[in-house]
């Protein structure tokens, strides 16, 4: 990777880290501690962001409303949208747009008003009587009961739906009926206690007299399902599920000639890659290079032990930014300086993303580029002189051996874990040695 592609990746990672986490931090911390109240009286004039263990607005936010939290209770009014991430979201009040959420589970209570449409992924859905979705519903999930009433379409892909309010519109239910003899299991929901009880909803699809569907209902089941007639005004119809022809194929051993072609094939990705990265970074910093295979060839036995150093010292570091981003954010919060708290807490992210990327790409790579270089140049020393200072042919000839050679099962993984760690070494003392020529001061002397 060229050092522009590195400086864009990192600045493209600084931009989305910002647009994601630091909203949230500033809400969080202008709010202070976990539990979040928005009172009654008070007024937001704009979008809000709010990351918190326990959230609850009383009040009023004109704007759009982004929320992640264990629990999220909306009292009062939320005039744009509501997204929500919670293990737990209870709506009491009105949502002037659309409601858009993942979680554990969700309630809409007797006075909820969603103004435009209700798109939610998790295990319950529970409208209860009075509840009003002025657009379409759609929700994929474990169970979802259906109470109150839908000014538009119902789409339900589950194991499980109780329909007993309205749906002006159609109703599309993938809800399959069990078995004849089929046990099925009670649904399980994980997680901490959480603040609201979940309906028993039996398995299928179930309309009761007191539902009323103005428009069709199209469900897709392996058996026909009996309705009240009153309940669906249009036509009903029902689907048989699609079955995956490729689950139906019963899977057999690879033959021999199968097990050689894949293996070629993933030695040969493997040479093209290597190849490809060590001729760029030949081009890009063939000193560097240079430097690193002259340390491995000079220093090797301290290369082996300077490399399980430096791969120890890669944890240890993470676990020193880790700790100083958490105890930095506690401090800065406790100091009710929320501002400071989110910018610890975002460059504590981007160095840890940096360092793991950059470790990931150097034990993969780069370590294994090095180790085949300088094979390369010492067997070519012995069979082929004259090509053993040729740019290309010691790193191919090194890389295709090496390639082969950690492909071999059991074995190969030991040969990688050498690589990685007399590379590892060489790469270690030489930064070591060219940080030590920037320390050193030049010898004054008094005339």
């Amino acid at each position: 990777m060229s050092q522009k592609s590195k400086l864009f990746s990192a600045l493209s990672l600084v931009v989305l880290l910002a647009l994601i986490l630091v909203p949230s931090v500033a809400a969080f911390g202008g709010e202070g501690g976990d539990y979040i109240v928005i009172p009654d009286d008070k007024v937001i004039d704009d979008d809000y962001y709010v990351a918190a263990e326990s959230v609850v607005l009383d009040g009023t936010i004109e704007g759009d409303f982004f929320v992640a939290a264990q629990s999220v209770v909306i009292n009062g009014t939320v005039e744009g949208d509501l997204v929500a991430f919670s293990q737990s979201v209870v709506i009491n009040g009105t949502v002037g747009d659309d409601l858009r959420s993942g979680a554990a589970a969700i309630q809409l209570g007797e006075n909820a008003v969603i103004g435009d449409d209700l798109i939610f992924g998790g295990a319950s859905l529970e409208l209860m009587p009075g509840a009003q979705v002025g657009g379409d519903l759609l929700f994929g999930g474990a169970q979802a009961l259906v109470e109150g009433d839908i000014a538009g379409n119902l789409r339900v892909g589950a194991s499980a739906l109780e329909l007993t309010g309205s749906v002006a519109g159609d109703v599309s239910a993938y809800v399959d009926s069990p078995k004849d003899g089929e046990n099925v299991p009670p649904t399980m929901f994980l997680g901490p206690q959480m603040n609201i009880s979940m309906p028993t909803v039996s398995p299928g699809l179930t309309i009761a007299d007191s539902a009323k569907i103005d428009g069709d209902l199209k469900y897709t089941a392996t058996n026909d399902m009996d309705f009240p007639p009153s309940a669906v005004a249009g036509n009903i119809t029902r689907e048989e599920p699609q079955v995956d022809a490729h689950s139906e194929i019963k899977m057999t051993p690879p033959t021999p000639q199968e097990v050689a072609g894949m293996w070629f094939l993933r030695v040969l990705r493997a040479i093209i890659t290597l190849i490809a990265l060590g001729m760029l970074m030949q081009w890009l910093f063939p000193n560097f290079l240079a430097s690193a295979e002259y340390k491995l060839q000079t220093d090797t036995w301290g290369s082996l032990g300077w490399g399980v150093v430096a791969y120890a010292f890669f944890f240890f570091a993470l676990l020193v930014v880790f700790t100083a981003m958490i105890l930095g954010a506690i401090i800065f919060g406790v100091l009710s300086l929320g501002g400071l708290s989110g910018t610890i807490v975002v460059v504590g992210l981007l160095l840890l993303s940096a360092l793991i990327v950059g470790f990931v790409l150097t034990v993969t790579y780069l370590t294994k580029i090095i180790v085949a270089t300088l094979g390369g140049k010492l067997l070519l020393a012995r069979i082929k002189p004259e090509w053993a200072n040729h740019k290309f042919y010691p790193l191919a000839s090194g890389v295709v051996l090496l390639s082969i050679v950690m492909s071999i099962p059991l074995a190969g993984g030991l040969v990688k874990l050498i690589v990685v760690l007399f590379a590892l070494g060489a790469l270690w003392l030489l930064g070591r040695e060219q940080f030590g020529k920037k320390k050193s001061l030049p010898e004054i002397v008094e005339v």
